[in-house]
C-alpha cells in the first residue's frame, strides 16, 4: 500500500514530468517540492512507487516517470482540476456565440478546446432523430445550379449546391423558384427530417410532368442530408498539436494518426467511456482498446443538444499530458456549449 508521502511524491513526478518531458530524480523534488525530508527519503518512496509499477526508469541511473498505472492513480485521486481563467471564460463565450449555426458552433467549439488545451480537440455531433424542419430556401445561382439551404428546429443549417436539368422546357427562372419554394414549404415545414424524401415524392407526383425534375434532384440532395444525419460523426481540429509533441510516442505518430481518421473506432470508444462524478472519462495509454492509441489518453466530457441529446467532446493527446487543465478546460467548454444550445 502507498503512504501518504508516496502519493504526494507520486503527483511532483507526474507534474514535473508533464512540465518538462525529462525523467524526475529524488533531488529535483527535494529541490522544487517541500517535504521537508533528505533525498535518500525521497528514493526510498521511488523505490516503493517503482515496485507497485507506478514509475519507471525509462534508462540505467536516469529519474523516473509515470506509467499508466501511475497517470491512472494521478487522475482518479490526486488531480486538482484547475479552472480556466477569468480571460479564458470570456474568450469561449465570445467566440463560440458567434457562431452561426449548429455545425459551426461546433467547429468553433474544437477550434477553441484545441487552442485552450493543445491537444487533438473532438467534439460529436448529435444525432436528432425528431428534428423537425424550420424552413427550407431555395437560391438560383445560375440557370443550372440551385443553392438549397434547410434550417431545422435545432438552429442547423445544411446547404446543397444541386445541378439542375439542362433542357430548355425543364429550366427554372425566378418565379418558378418561388412557386416552388412556397409548395416545398408548405409539404415540410413542421415536419420530421426522416420524413422528407417521401414527403417531396409526394409532392412531385402533384406537379405537371416539366416541373418534376427540378424537384427529383432536391430530393435525392437532401435524402443524402438525412442519411448524414443519422449518423454519428466526429469533428476534430488540433491534429498539428500532436506533431509538437512528436517525442511523446515512441517510433512514430503515425498509427496514432491513422487510428484518429478511423470515426468509428473513437465513436464506440466514446460511448464505452462512462462519465464519472466530475463529468469526464479518461482512458489512458494500454486502457484504450483501439490499435495505434496505446500511447495515447482520451479525456471526454459530456455535452446536451438543443433537443436534450447527450453527445460527448473531449481531447486525445499523449499520456503526459496536463490531466488537470484538460479535465478543467473540457468542462468548462462541456458546460458553456450545453447552455448555449439549450438556449436556441
Amino acid at each position: 500500500m502507498v503512504s501518504e508521502r508516496g502519493l504526494e511524491v507520486l503527483r511532483a513526478i507526474v507534474q514535473d514530468y508533464v512540465a518538462s518531458r525529462e525523467p524526475v530524480g529524488s533531488k529535483t523534488i527535494v529541490d522544487r517540492h517541500a517535504f521537508g525530508v533528505s533525498a535518500a527519503t525521497i528514493r526510498n518512496d521511488m523505490a516503493a512507487l517503482e515496485e507497485d509499477g507506478l514509475i519507471v526508469a525509462p534508462h540505467t541511473s536516469s529519474g523516473r516517470v509515470p506509467t499508466d498505472k501511475g497517470y491512472r492513480m494521478f487522475v482518479d485521486h490526486l488531480a486538482e482540476i484547475r479552472a480556466l481563467s477569468t480571460a479564458q471564460r470570456f474568450a469561449i463565450r465570445t467566440f463560440l456565440d458567434d457562431g452561426a449555426d449548429l455545425d459551426d458552433v461546433l467547429a468553433r467549439t474544437v477550434r477553441m478546446l484545441a487552442q485552450l488545451t493543445n491537444q487533438v480537440a473532438l467534439v460529436q455531433v448529435p444525432v436528432v432523430p425528431r428534428s423537425y424542419v424550420r424552413h427550407l430556401e431555395l437560391v438560383l445561382l445560375s440557370p443550372g445550379r440551385l443553392l438549397v439551404v434547410l434550417i431545422t428546429d435545432a438552429g442547423r443549417v445544411d446547404q446543397k449546391v444541386v445541378e439542375l436539368p439542362q433542357a430548355e422546357h425543364e429550366r427554372l427562372d425566378d418565379a418558378d423558384v418561388a412557386e416552388l419554394r412556397a409548395r416545398i414549404n408548405t409539404a415540410l415545414v413542421g415536419r420530421l427530417i426522416v420524413d422528407l424524401p417521401a414527403l417531396l415524392t409526394e409532392l412531385a407526383a402533384s406537379l405537371p410532368p416539366a416541373r418534376r425534375p427540378p424537384l427529383e434532384r432536391i430530393t435525392a440532395a437532401l435524402a443524402a442530408t438525412v442519411d448524414d444525419r443519422r449518423q454519428d460523426r466526429l469533428l476534430l481540429a488540433g491534429t498539428a498539436n500532436l506533431a509538437r509533441t512528436e517525442r511523446d510516442f515512441p517510433g512514430s505518430i503515425l498509427p496514432v494518426l491513422e487510428a484518429i481518421e478511423e470515426q468509428v473506432v473513437l465513436l464506440r470508444l466514446f460511448r464505452e467511456m462512462e462519465l464519472d462524478e466530475r463529468g469526464v472519462s479518461i482512458s489512458i495509454g494500454r486502457e484504450n482498446p483501439a490499435v495505434g492509441l496505446a500511447e495515447t489518453s482520451i479525456l471526454t466530457g459530456g455535452y446536451r443538444s438543443s433537443a436534450g441529446a447527450l453527445a460527448r467532446i473531449g481531447v486525445l493527446g499523449p499520456t503526459r499530458m496536463d490531466y488537470s487543465g484538460n479535465i478543467g478546460a473540457v468542462r468548462a467548454v462541456a458546460r458553456y456549449l450545453s447552455k448555449l444550445l439549450g438556449e436556441e
